[in-house]
């Protein structure tokens, strides 16, 4: 029987094929935005299983563990690491359908050189294989990203995060590949969120100056942007359920600011006010310095409070939401327009309705700076799969430019998953195979050969100027 996970996997027709093999199958990867630790990186860590390596932080797989109907003690509990590995091998035949269960192979074939489907009369054996290759150094942190031909990673920082851990990896001359730092403010931005009183004192202490106005938050701000530029920061990440825009004149400002410090409860049109200050504040600096600005919109987040209270953020317990985005998205991006002062921008939705909303808005604020200035983001979240891959590339080509797209990310906390870009690779070369196929574009092998080559490496590599 023929390998599951075989060379001309996800491509169905002959110039799939070509295009996959010929002109995309080797190019390098630049993951230019993800959550993986730098700190794992710089220390080179090795991994005790494959437990540790693929289960531990990944709630992709821990919401298909708990739609199984298995206790949360082999999911993010006290068993030992085989009997959450037997639990997720007991899981995956009942993925069918879900890319779940496309990307377990494909790490298993890449990483491991396993072609046996993951199931409990199989799991002892790939425990076992795993763990044996899991010793060496080809799959210590370093080894997995340069076997995958990564060449650049952008991980997600806090600005209060001192960075040591990206400098410890530049000066390491014995690893070429660059890890710099992406900058997200979420929590200078939450105002009404618990802890936004104690974050302040934070950055307080990473500026080394005092916060006890906005113009001061400001400077602070300015300051830790400076700081990430220098160790190599070119993109700001925004995760925001929507996109907000109140203007409010910076007297009413301070006194929200001043309310938040207080303690005091803030009215939600208090809160959009600030978001809205210092968002337009953040895209300017942004601009200063030829950064792209990620806007990450319509998640909404730990929906479960049971859950949340007995184990945090990012547990699997979040879902796509159903805000509107258009108007004030608009006005964001043309707040910033009007002065000239719009940098490069991403958008994604975590909604797919909102794809063509956002490639339509993203046509009014394009620049001559950079070709595709203004970018509509690959299928995130739970959307990087083949239908919600195709459906943001259909929207971006019939709305857009498909060929100035900057491509796909890994979006992943597990250093397994750069067969994310594969995967993508050939979901793209599969859709533009089957449209040649269809006589809907040019059978042209050059001209759809340098296409997907720019999607899947130079677009990027051109668009950040890391």
């Amino acid at each position: 029987m023929r390998n599951f996970i075989n060379e001309n996997f996800m491509l169905q027709n002959q110039i799939a094929e070509t295009l996959y093999h010929d002109y995309v199958k080797d190019l390098p990867i630049i993951d230019y935005h993800c959550h993986i630790s730098p700190k794992e990186i710089a220390e080179n860590k090795r991994y005790k299983n494959i437990t540790e390596v693929w289960l531990g932080g990944d709630h992709y797989k821990w919401r298909a563990i708990r739609a199984n109907g298995i206790d949360e003690k082999y999911i993010t509990g006290d068993a030992e690491p085989k009997e959450k590995f037997m639990k997720w091998a007991e899981t995956v035949p009942y993925l069918l359908g879900n890319p779940l269960y496309h990307w377990t192979h494909l790490e298993l074939k890449r990483y491991f050189g396993i072609d046996d489907l993951l199931s409990p009369k199989t799991a002892e054996e790939i425990w076992e294989r795993c763990n044996e290759l899991l010793s060496t150094d080809k799959l210590s942190a370093r080894g997995i990203i340069q076997s995958s031909n990564v060449e650049l990673i952008c991980t997600t920082d806090d600005p209060t995060d001192n960075l040591e851990y990206h400098k410890a990896i530049r000066e390491d001359k014995s690893f070429s590949v660059k890890v710099l730092p992406t900058f997200r403010p979420d929590k200078a931005l939450n105002i009404n969120s618990d802890g936004f009183k104690e974050y302040i004192n934070s950055l307080e202490k990473a500026a080394d100056q005092n916060i006890s106005s906005v113009p001061e938050l400001k400077q602070a701000l300015e300051s830790r942007i400076s700081y990430f530029h220098e160790n190599g920061s070119r993109i700001s990440d925004h995760a925001l359920e929507y996109c907000v825009y109140e203007e409010a004149d910076e007297s009413t400002i301070e006194k929200i600011f001043t309310k938040a410090l207080n303690g005091e409860e803030l009215t939600q049109l208090e809160t959009d006010q600030y978001k809205t200050h210092i968002l337009v504040f953040l895209g300017r600096e942004y601009a200063k310095r030829g950064w792209a600005m990620q806007l990450h919109l319509n998640s909404i987040r730990n929906l479960n409070t049971r859950m949340f209270n007995i184990l945090g953020p990012d547990t699997g317990y979040d879902a796509i939401g159903d805000a509107l985005q258009a108007k004030g998205l608009a006005a964001f991006l043309n707040a910033l327009e009007k002065t000239g002062e719009l940098p490069k921008t991403i958008l994604y939705s975590l909604n797919p309705y909102d794809n063509e909303v956002l490639a339509t808005i993203m046509g009014c604020f394009q620049g001559s700076e950079v070709p595709g200035k203004i970018q509509l983001g690959s299928g995130w979240w739970f959307n990087d799969q083949k239908e919600g891959m195709v459906a943001q590339m259909k929207a971006l080509a019939n709305m857009g430019l498909l060929r100035r797209f900057v491509g796909m990310l890994t979006d992943s906390r597990s250093f397994l998953s750069y067969t994310r870009h594969e995967y993508f690779r050939r979901i793209l070369c599969n859709l533009i195979g089957e449209w040649a196929e269809a006589g809907e574009v040019p059978r042209d092998m050059e001209l759809l050969g340098s296409m997907v080559q720019e999607i899947s490496y130079y677009n990027a590599k051109n668009y950040f100027g890391f």
